[in-house]
């Protein structure tokens, strides 16, 4: 069993404990010399761990280890660019005799993956516009299987088990409420919006069963979930002789939730429910990576860098949970 998990690492800490080696890679430093890059993770979190000076004799053993392999590491907690890390001295693979459980290791929404496929599908068949029930139950359907595991980040906010429907529901849930607030906001729109905006992410990641994504696909990597999402929303509306003043409109709604060039989206969002996309997207991705930091952090102490979060560090009150919502 573990002792020590991510979320309880402080800097200057000596360990020795297990985790999962989520990547794992042998490369080559600016000095020319070999190094081990890992980023492990346990059910609490991730972090970046480095071996420096990997010798000749060392290589074809570490070369060996696969990604996703739980591992017994020995090191110690350093910071840098105000992020734990991790300095590797020894690391081996873990055996039968080590006795790990892989629960200890997987990342996982804190709802069960049916149940919140169920509540989406239920939201997309409800909805009054013919063309974006056809558009988004079909989706959902003929995705169910992935969905029911893949993450929404390789690192980021909801890279767990479950993490995609997890955005999903909870930007649906918001987007209902807010939809209550502006009544000249069309909910299906809204709804449809949350559905499609990041389905391609189940093929711009590459993820196993487990949740766990170890890095992009070829077409991932060139093209992005965004313009995935326009081409397989394109095909898709024609197949489903969707008009095409709504199709434009649905992959608008995929090309500009990032809001920004640098960010991907070449458009601003140009209706106003394109534009609630874009801030149901980024709250619950903040409110997560906030959630993540605090819970990591003790009452009346700041929690490490979150850079997603522009690299602030968050502060976590003494009086606790008592007014919470």
């Amino acid at each position: 069993m573990k002792d020590i998990y991510i979320k309880d690492l402080v800097k200057d800490q000596e360990i020795t404990e297990f985790f999962m080696a989520k990547t794992i890679a042998v490369k080559v430093g600016a000095n020319g010399k070999q190094y081990l890059d890992l980023m492990l993770c346990d059910k609490t979190g991730d972090i970046t761990a480095k071996k420096w000076d990997v010798s000749d004799s060392e290589y074809p053993v570490l070369k060996a280890i696969e990604d996703k392999t739980i591992v017994k590491i020995k090191g110690l907690v350093t910071e840098w660019a105000g992020q734990l890390q991790l300095r590797v001295q020894r690391i081996r693979v873990a055996n039968e005799e080590d006795n790990q459980q892989m629960i200890d290791f997987v990342k996982a929404a804190p709802e069960e993956p049916r149940e919140m496929y169920d509540y989406i599908l239920n939201v997309a068949e409800s909805m009054e516009d013919e063309d974006l029930k056809k558009l988004t139950t079909k989706l959902l359907v003929d995705n169910k299987e992935r969905l029911l595991y893949y993450p929404a980040a390789q690192k980021n906010h909801h890279a767990q088990l479950g993490g995609l429907l997890y955005h999903m529901k909870r930007m649906l849930m918001t987007g209902e409420r807010i939809c209550e607030v502006y009544t000249n906001l069309k909910k299906d729109w809204v709804a449809a919006g949350v559905i499609i905006h990041d389905i391609e992410k189940l093929n711009e990641i590459e993820s196993g069963t487990d949740g766990i994504a170890t890095g992009y696909s070829f077409e991932g990597q060139m093209l992005g979930h965004i313009i995935q999402g326009i081409k397989s929303i394109d095909k898709i509306t024609l197949e489903l002789g969707i008009p095409r003043e709504k199709a434009i409109m649905l992959e608008h709604m995929i090309l500009s939730h990032h809001y920004e060039p640098e960010f991907g989206s070449p458009k601003k969002p140009l209706f106003p429910e394109a534009e609630l996309l874009h801030y149901l997207d980024i709250l619950d991705a903040r409110m997560f990576d906030m959630k993540a930091a605090l819970d990591a952090t003790q009452p009346g102490e700041f929690s490490d860098r979150v850079w997603t979060l522009d690299n602030r560090k968050l502060y976590k009150p003494i009086e606790g949970d008592k007014d919470k919502c």
